[in-house]
């Protein structure tokens, strides 16, 4: 298990399992809404799970009943967020920059997600507004609980979701027709409707069996060679977003320098030894 500190307002981090991390969204009185604080923090937390030589997974959940409630809009309405931070009198193309280096900002707060090179587990529970959107499809593996109450809120308050959701949701093997519909309607879909768009890969009954669950698939990803997972991730993103020939092309670049790693013979002898492969750390 990790010795490393992390103190995050707002979050909680542990090492439950080896070469493990759960990071979990702490502001459990508000729904875990968030205030501009926590977009970063999140960012930064997630980019030191990705330097660190000792973890090879992580889950993200959130303490409480609700995973996120999404932006806290209050606090947003007040700051720069749904405000234009500039000076009233400031002519329309200086408040548009201003409004495009705000959003830029955090649409790569969770762009951390998508680009840490560790697997990234989430499990959806209860209440999972809005940015619970955006962050889960920046996620690798997506689980939620029966309990879990998802909506793409964004239209309710006036906008068009900007940190991610129209961009990857689209993406993410489900129905246009469907993200049309949610994202037009601001309507609320549960975890049945999720799993059967292929939103979620699995429903748990509770919190509690989909922690067991979520961690379960963070502790056999640990078990694998770090090299092999990282490289998954990174080549399966890549061909999300290329061309088949592309895709091989970069996975050929890849491999030709990952191949020579000795975490390929440690793998092949422990199958033939049966026995638990051990892998050095990144």
């Amino acid at each position: 298990m990790s010795t490393e500190t992390f103190d995050y307002k707002y979050f909680n981090v542990t090492f439950p399992a080896e070469h493990v991390a759960v990071v979990e969204i702490n502001r459990p009185e508000k729904l875990n809404a968030f205030v501009e604080e926590m977009w970063h923090n999140l960012s930064k937390i997630i980019t030191r799970l990705s330097l660190s030589p000792t973890i090879r997974s992580i889950l993200l959940t959130g303490a409480g009943r609700a995973f996120t409630a999404g932006l806290d809009v209050q606090a947003a309405s007040q700051g720069p967020t749904l405000n234009t931070g500039a000076s009233a009198n400031s002519d329309p193309a200086r408040l548009a920059l201003h409004h495009k280096a705000h959003i830029l900002d955090f649409q790569a707060c969770i762009t951390s997600i998508e680009r840490c090179a560790k697997p990234v587990i989430v499990l959806l529970h209860g209440i999972s507004y809005g940015l619970a959107i955006d962050i889960s499809v920046a996620c690798d593996v997506r689980l939620a609980t029966a309990d879990a109450r998802l909506c793409i809120k964004e239209v309710d308050i006036g906008i068009a979701a900007d940190i991610g959701t129209l961009t990857r949701l689209p993406k993410a093997g489900v129905s246009m027709s469907w993200v049309k519909e949610v994202a037009l309607t601001a309507r609320e879909f549960g975890a049945e409707e999720a799993l059967r768009v292929g939103l979620v890969s699995a429903v748990l009954p509770d919190k509690t069996k989909g922690i067991e669950a979520a961690l379960d698939i963070c502790r056999t990803i640990a078990s694998k060679s770090p090299i092999a997972t990282l490289g998954t991730k990174e080549l399966i993103n890549y061909s999300r977003d290329h061309t088949v020939e592309e895709g091989l092309n970069y996975t050929a670049v890849w491999n030709a320098a990952m191949l020579q790693t000795g975490d390929v013979k440690s793998a092949l002898l422990s199958g033939l030894q049966r026995r638990k492969p051990t892998f050095e750390k990144l």
